[in-house]
């Protein structure tokens, strides 16, 4: 009987941090950038690199973290360092920018 708690905890978890952090579905964006509810990815684009001028923008991605819509930039730079960079996707405020390590 503990073990099926423990397990029922575990999957419990694993879905709560699944519900928290989830990527956007593709098809949903087109509406999104209609009504405005998120910027377009050139300016997010753009936000992001003049974290990191001369950087090259080599992967992003639109996730739903604690019902926020959040655009994240990975960057490299001129120096071959990598850059996170995290952008609330309706306001364009930067909410994160590090070093990938």
């Amino acid at each position: 009987m503990k073990a099926l708690n423990v397990l029922f905890a575990a999957m419990t978890l694993t879905l709560a941090a699944g519900v928290a952090q989830a990527d956007v579905r593709p098809d949903h964006i087109p509406d999104l950038l209609k009504s405005g509810q998120i910027k377009p990815f050139e300016q997010l684009n753009q936000i992001a690199i003049q974290q990191h001028p001369g950087a090259t923008i080599t992967d992003t991605e639109l996730d739903k973290k604690l019902g926020k819509l959040v655009y994240e930039v990975e960057l490299r730079d001129s120096k071959n360092i990598e850059w996170d960079v995290k952008i609330d996707a309706a306001t364009g405020e930067v909410l994160e920018n590090k070093q990938d390590t």
